[in-house]
């Protein structure tokens, strides 16, 4: 039974579909519900728009380009990467905001109480609401939309928040030897894997067995653990509201 479940977990993504086609990446990468599909990161999905690639739980989400690909070719799409990304960040809201005029006048906004260095996870103590001359059109309009996140880059005290400065909390690097726990009717099989790109909690990233060599699609749902299988699917149907990382 237990080698039926090993072959069963490491060998799901064994069979790739033929590539029905190339597809580019946006020039602009958005998504509007929090969902981000093959059809909001690439131009030309056509049947294969819908298919779910992660769920945004803050302002934005940092993709594992590597991990896209492999999705993609899964879907049946061709994306060859031509500018060698390494990662693809996706922005909530429609494309068009994106290019929102800044605020003008004398408007309260929030402004960082102190340096922070990248990947520092930001606390409510970190930010204070400050009268300033103008804003940027992604200033956050309620703490809560930072608070949790992480720094995507330095940032400078007495600075003005922005959503594109903040990334969500990483818990997965890549090279981090995780769990990965495959359950399905009572039966639950745990491996150790490697992680093959990064992962904030609910975001679904690619795992490798050591052994087999096989690589798997997974959710990360802690620091170090993951699942992937049936449970990976209901999390990401459910919309991972209890792994919004706060």
């Amino acid at each position: 039974m237990r080698r039926a479940l090993l072959i069963l977990l490491c060998g799901a993504l064994a069979a790739s579909p033929a590539l029905a086609g190339t597809v580019s990446l946006k020039a602009d990468v958005a998504d509007a519900d929090g969902k981000v599909t093959l059809g909001d990161l690439f131009d030309g999905a056509g049947g294969a728009s819908g298919v779910l690639v992660a769920n945004r739980v803050g302002p934005s989400v940092v993709l594992d380009a590597a991990a896209v690909q492999g999705l993609a070719r899964r879907a049946g799409l061709d994306w060859s990467n031509p500018q060698g990304l390494r990662r693809i960040v996706v922005r909530g809201g429609a494309v068009e905001s994106a290019s929102a005029p800044a605020q003008r006048g004398n408007v309260e906004v929030l402004t960082w109480t102190r340096s922070l260095s990248t990947g520092e996870v930001i606390q409510p103590q970190d930010m204070a609401w400050t009268k300033v001359a103008g804003a940027p059109a992604d200033a956050p309009r309620d703490a809560d939309m930072v608070i949790g996140m992480a720094a995507k880059r330095p940032l400078r005290e007495g600075a003005v928040v922005s959503q594109r400065d903040v990334m969500a909390q990483q818990v997965i690097k890549p090279g981090d030897m995780i769990q990965v726990t495959w359950s399905d009717g009572g039966i639950s099989l745990t491996l150790q894997a490697k992680a093959l790109g990064p992962a904030a909690v609910g975001q679904s990233f690619n795992v490798q067995n050591p052994a087999s060599k096989k690589i798997i699609e997974a959710v990360a749902t802690a620091p170090g653990q993951a699942v992937t299988g049936p449970e990976a699917q209901r999390l990401k149907a459910a919309g991972l509201s209890q792994y919004a990382a706060r």
